[in-house]
């Protein structure tokens, strides 16, 4: 099989002007992003859908996105609408990336219910079964226990047909599977436990290579069209001439944080902790392309890893 080149996103997360982000949109272009994203979530920042739809209006090359839709939030054929509405905008430029929903605190802040983790994951699996008929060419029907569709066709139709690419992610394998099974991006995060509290062993490279073994058992055939995703988590980007050292300060206040200990140089191998010098960055996204065959990469926000990204863009 074909190595498959890198494809870069990052995020765009702050409450900006159309004409802040339209610098932000440049100079994502300038360093060779493939996608601009933006979280969902209830915190000071742009809501996702309309700045995605500003972005893609900004730019004739950029693919957006959400990272990820929060899918307790939004009804699927709601959803689906805005999505594909965004989508015949960009001429084919969504990637629909969706989760569960994992933030308790802001669920409670709306007073919205927090399911217990199998609801939700199952409140998932129905709704991208939503979203992928609303984007069918006619009408359809749905009778699941948590939403009931009656001959719908919605409308507009997207223009990436059968769907836009679909990025599901998460640390355990229940989600894994559904990701093999429905998505084309899989996106491969740490393991959240009871409470919030992340699970440490999970953020390993062997960790990984273990999810990405679920997946590839899950898939049924389609795994090498599948693209494997990560991102940085548990602590920020981090471009310095003294990786060790700030991944010991970094190792300390996990400990702290989650009552288990792990090593520095454990951590610097982690694929989701990003701290190093650019050359560090460089071999780090190589190996992981090279051993996992992880080629989508969330960087952070634009202009973090800048001289990383050029050096790897389209590669």
């Amino acid at each position: 099989m074909a190595v498959r080149p890198f494809r870069f996103l990052a995020e765009a997360r702050e409450i900006a002007t159309v004409a802040e982000l339209r610098e932000t949109v440049r100079h994502a272009e300038s360093v060779g992003i493939d996608t601009l994203v933006i979280p969902d979530h209830l915190i000071p920042q742009l809501a996702p859908l309309p700045a995605m739809a500003t972005i893609a209006a900004l730019s004739d090359r950029l693919r957006v996105s959400a990272f990820v839709l929060n899918n307790d939030l939004r009804h699927p054929a709601v959803l689906a609408q805005d999505l594909a509405s965004v989508d015949v905008l960009s001429g084919g430029r969504v990637d629909v990336a969706i989760g569960a929903g994992w933030n308790r605190a802001e669920y409670e802040a709306i007073g919205l219910s927090f399911d217990p983790t199998p609801v939700r994951q199952a409140r998932l699996t129905e709704a991208i079964a939503v979203l992928k008929g609303c984007f069918g060419p006619g009408p359809f029907s749905f009778a699941g226990d948590h939403y009931t569709i009656t001959d719908y066709d919605a409308h507009p139709k997207p223009v990436q047909q059968p769907h836009p690419p679909f990025m599901i992610g998460g640390g355990g394998r229940r989600t894994l599977t559904l990701a093999a099974r429905e998505a084309e991006v899989v996106g491969l995060a740490p393991r959240i436990l009871r409470g919030g509290v992340p699970d440490l062993a999970s953020i390993s490279f062997e960790a990984t290579r273990e999810k990405i073994g679920w997946v590839r058992e899950a898939a049924d055939g389609r795994f090498d069209d599948l693209e494997l995703n990560v991102y940085p988590s548990m602590t920020g980007v981090s471009l310095t001439d003294a990786p060790l050292a700030e991944a010991g300060e970094v190792a300390q206040r996990l400990e702290e944080r989650t009552g288990t200990a792990i090593g520095a140089e454990e951590l610097l191998d982690s694929p989701h902790i990003y701290i190093g010098t650019a050359d560090d960055f460089v071999a780090k996204f190589q190996r992981l392309r090279a051993e996992l065959g992880i080629t989508s990469i969330m960087v952070g926000a634009v202009g973090e890893l800048d001289a990383v990204v050029e050096r790897l863009a389209g590669t």
